[in-house]
């Protein structure tokens, strides 16, 4: 992270306070954490040969992480992608190490992660928007699972996906639950029962063009129901959908 200017950092007492107050990297941590409780319960009942091969196997894999993440602290610019990218390793040594000791406990992890992985984070929406590489339209609904109006709303998001995904246009789902800290960066209110959500925005080229509900919204606790033609015309969808296809 040599290459990083001052004005793009983020403080590293800002990142271990959002890592133990935004339950994403909470949780992260805990699921790190149990592999211990697991190894302490698992060495009890191993063998003393398998008990060994398996301590080996975990200064083996405690020795690669240390090289690729201080690799990865050397190119990376961001302290938010080295943070990425340390979860990431992380991750596959858990498994590693899970599948050494039990194939079942490998795939109980591997179910974990894809659980936690199915949204995207604001650090991968905010790379998406402005690396420019994928379409130029993004759709975006932010929600919570613990929203009673996200959760009576959430099969239209989806479904929208299905109809109107193109190479122009990209749906994401970003659970505000799990980043509370991402709600004012994108002017979102969680007061009251979850506030403003779920929330969409349409991003073109980085830049927000619409949401809903919009932001003068006078009734701020009255959420009309969401529907698959709610959302169609309000961010014209059609429209663009034939723009792809008339190749515009």
């Amino acid at each position: 992270m040599g290459k990083e200017s001052s004005k793009d950092t983020v403080p590293v007492t800002q990142w271990l306070n959002r890592m133990v107050s935004e339950p994403y990297y909470l949780f992260h941590f805990l699921t790190f954490f149990s592999y211990f409780v697991v190894r302490s319960s698992a060495t009890q009942n191993l063998a003393p040969h398998l008990t060994h091969h398996l301590l080996r196997r975990e200064i083996q894999t405690l020795l690669v992480f240390a090289i690729l993440a201080f690799i990865k602290g050397i190119k990376e610019e961001t302290w938010e992608a080295f943070i990425a990218d340390v979860l990431f390793l992380a991750k596959i040594c858990l498994f590693l190490l899970a599948f050494t000791m039990d194939r079942r406990l490998a795939v109980w992890y591997i179910l974990v992660f894809l659980g936690m992985s199915s949204k995207l984070t604001p650090l991968q929406l905010e790379s998406l928007l402005t690396e420019g590489t994928t379409t130029r339209l993004w759709l975006v609904e932010f929600r919570s699972s613990y929203s009673p109006a996200c959760i009576r709303s959430s099969q239209q998001f989806p479904e929208l996906s299905i109809t109107y995904s193109s190479k122009n246009l990209s749906f994401g789902i970003v659970d505000l639950g799990l980043f509370p800290n991402a709600a004012e960066r994108f002017g979102i209110s969680l007061s009251g029962s979850m506030g403003q959500l779920p929330t969409f925005i349409l991003f073109e080229n980085a830049a927000e063009v619409a949401r809903f509900p919009e932001l003068d919204f006078e009734a701020a606790y009255f959420h009309p129901k969401i529907t698959k033609g709610l959302l169609s015309r309000h961010f014209e969808l059609d429209r663009h959908l034939l723009e792809y296809v008339s190749g515009k």
